[in-house]
C-alpha cells in the first residue's frame, strides 16, 4: 500500500512540475528568438515569425525578429529544423519572401523534392500559400517541374487583367470569387 501511495505522489508531483515547467517556460515568442532561429518559426499564437535588419547609425547592422500578422496551418510553437532549411533550398537569414522565387527552376526542384515536400509542412504551407496569393496551385506547379513549372509560372503571372489607364475609359475590370485553398499534409 505504501509503495502505491508513494507512486501516486510521485506522479502528482511529476504532472505539477510539468505545468510549471510549461508555464515559466511560455511557447515561443518571435521577439525571443535569434538571427540563427527566427525565418521560418512559427510562434506558440500560430502567428510567423520574420527575421528584419536594421543598419544603426554607426552602419553596423542589427538583426531582429518579430511577429508577423501571417497566420500559420495549424502549427503553433515551430523552430524549423536545419535539415528542412537545406532540403527545401532556403536560407536561414533570409528576410522575407518573394513569389519571385517560384520562378526559380533551381529553387522549385528543391520545394518540390520529397526530401522537402514529404518531409516540411511548416515550409510546404508557407510557399503554398505564397503561391495560392499568385494564382498558383503549389502541387501542380510542382508536377509541372523544369521548363513547364517556369512556362506555368509565366502564364499564370500573364493572365492577371491589367487595368487599362484613365484617359482610356470604357474596360470595366472583371468580377470573381476565389475560395481559400488548403495547403496538402
Amino acid at each position: 500500500m505504501a509503495s502505491y501511495t508513494s507512486l501516486k505522489t510521485l506522479a502528482i508531483l511529476c504532472l505539477a512540475l510539468a505545468f510549471c515547467v510549461q508555464g515559466s517556460l511560455g511557447g515561443i515568442a518571435c521577439e525571443n528568438l535569434n538571427k540563427d532561429s527566427c525565418a521560418f518559426a512559427v510562434s506558440s499564437s500560430g502567428k510567423r515569425c520574420v527575421l528584419e535588419k536594421k543598419v544603426r547609425r554607426s552602419g553596423e547592422e542589427a538583426y531582429t525578429c518579430r511577429t508577423s500578422e501571417i497566420e500559420a496551418d495549424k502549427l503553433k510553437d515551430w523552430i524549423e529544423t536545419n535539415q528542412c532549411i537545406e532540403a527545401c533550398g532556403l536560407d536561414r537569414t533570409a528576410l522575407g519572401i518573394s513569389s519571385d522565387s517560384l520562378l526559380e527552376s533551381h529553387f522549385t526542384q528543391k520545394l518540390c523534392s520529397s526530401q522537402c515536400y514529404d518531409s516540411c509542412p511548416n515550409i510546404i504551407d508557407l510557399y503554398f500559400n505564397l503561391a495560392v496569393g499568385e494564382g498558383v496551385f503549389l502541387p501542380k506547379l510542382c508536377e509541372a517541374q523544369g521548363a513547364n513549372a517556369r512556362r506555368e509560372m509565366a502564364e499564370i503571372k500573364s493572365s492577371g487583367f491589367v487595368a487599362p489607364s484613365p484617359k482610356s475609359g470604357g474596360v470595366q475590370p472583371v468580377k470573381y470569387m476565389v475560395a481559400p485553398a488548403m495547403a496538402p499534409y
